[in-house]
This record gives C-alpha cells, sequence and structure tokens, in this order.
C-alpha cells in the first residue's frame, strides 16, 4: 500500500502480436526458432514506431536476422499495422495485440513467444500530492472491478 490508500496499481498489460493477411498460409510462430524461420520466408515484415516496434528491432537484432530482413522490413506510422497486412502490402505484421484483434481482414496469429514476448504495462494512479477527488477515486475503483477485467481481456489485454 502507498500514500495514496493503494489507489495506485498496475491495471493491464498489452503484448506483442503477429498477423497475417485473412486466408493466407499459416506460419509457424510458436518458439522463437520457428518465428526465425517464419521471419525469413516472409516476403514482408511489418511493424510499427511504437513501443512494439522499438522492441522488435532490438529482438530481430538478437536473433541476428536483421541484416538479412533489412529489405523486406516496413516500419509504418500513423497506420495499424493490420490494415497494412490485411490489403497485403506486408505479409506478417508486429503489433500489441490489442492493435491488431480489431482488423478486420487479417488472421491474428497469437502473441511472440513467451521466451521473447515484450509487455507494456499500463498504470493508473492519482499523482502524489494531488487533491483527492470522488471521481478519480471512482474511476480508480472501476479499474480493479470484475466488469472492466472482461473489458481488458476481451479487448486482447493481460490483467496485471
Amino acid at each position: 500500500e502507498d500514500h495514496n490508500g493503494d489507489m495506485d496499481f498496475k491495471v493491464a498489460g498489452s503484448g506483442i502480436g503477429i498477423a497475417i493477411r485473412k486466408g493466407a498460409a499459416r506460419p509457424d510462430v510458436s518458439s522463437p526458432s520457428a518465428l526465425k524461420s517464419a521471419l525469413r520466408s516472409a516476403r514482408s515484415v511489418a511493424y510499427s514506431t511504437g513501443p512494439s516496434g522499438v522492441y522488435l528491432v532490438g529482438l530481430f537484432d538478437r536473433m541476428g536476422v536483421t541484416a538479412e530482413l533489412g529489405p523486406k522490413l516496413k516500419v509504418v506510422k500513423g497506420e495499424p499495422i493490420g490494415a497494412v497486412v490485411a490489403r497485403g502490402d506486408a505479409e506478417i505484421g508486429f503489433q500489441q495485440v490489442p492493435e491488431l484483434l480489431p482488423v478486420t481482414g487479417i488472421d491474428y496469429l497469437g502473441p511472440l513467444p513467451a521466451e521473447i514476448q515484450q509487455v507494456t504495462v499500463f498504470s493508473a494512479g492519482r499523482p502524489a500530492g494531488a487533491r483527492p477527488s470522488d471521481a478519480v477515486n471512482a474511476l480508480l475503483a472501476f479499474l480493479k472491478t470484475a466488469a472492466a477485467a472482461a473489458v481488458f481481456t476481451k479487448t486482447g489485454m493481460q490483467l496485471a
């Protein structure tokens, strides 16, 4: 418990997911080595400029595939990766799961394998020194309810 009476807490996390165009052959992405093979055989690979993309740049380096993938990589800014994949501008795409799930025209393959997954954690709280507020207290209390948890889970977030 902290100075705000247990009102600062982790709400949910968002992992990185993998998508292909709807109906395309589903590559095996169930392990780091399988993902590495899928990346090598893909004609094009898209990722965003957001936190997931920053992480993927380092991941591709650690996997030793950056140079090989170089000409196939598509860095996308200002558009959902799922949309790029759905229209065929990339064969495989990576973005945070909640950003992929609502996109039509793609098949969601699943999250990155657990051993190489990066989860962005979302927290809620009141800044130190902030005045007590019934509205803020109500929102923070709501974020801990089963109803909120159901929405987080439905949209692809992991409960913290």
